[in-house]
């Protein structure tokens, strides 16, 4: 989410959405992954129905072309807030793919299927994504060199 309150907002409701379904847990697998995918689940519901409301469109310019990581450029320490921070600046649409396959681990066809796209719009968005963390990153160095 952009903000605090906008994460507090989704993690009570999970919260009840994980209390109204928890008699549906059948003990198979770990509680905790389960009550996860109901988290990741809600915080989606709500980025997609901002997305609606917003009428955004996810552009689909260069989705065909291969998405490498960069590892040729220098590694730049940055704290932990301040990267934070950035990441909650980042686009929605950039954030949501950022966030699922860093942080949680998804591949890009689970993204895709979760939110039904192309793995390549996955991909591509999370290229832009990086794109955008460098950008602000670098900026923040160059001011503070300046």
């Amino acid at each position: 989410m952009r903000n605090k309150t906008e994460a507090d907002d989704v993690f009570q409701d999970a919260f009840i959405i994980l209390f109204q379904k928890i008699n549906q847990y059948k003990f198979e697998g770990s509680f905790e992954g389960w009550a996860k995918r109901i988290f990741v689940n809600e915080a989606l519901e709500v980025l997609r129905k901002k997305q609606r409301r917003l009428h955004v469109e996810i552009e689909n310019s260069n989705l065909n072309n291969s998405i490498e990581d960069e590892t040729n450029e220098p590694s730049i320490m940055v704290s932990h807030d301040k990267l934070l921070k950035h990441i909650q600046q980042l686009p929605d649409n950039y954030r949501m793919i950022f966030n699922l396959y860093v942080f949680e681990g998804y591949s890009h066809k689970a993204i895709a299927d979760k939110l039904k796209m192309a793995a390549g719009t996955s991909k591509s968005l999370l290229s832009r994504a990086k794109s955008l963390l460098r950008i602000k990153i670098n900026e923040e160095l160059n001011e503070k060199v300046s």
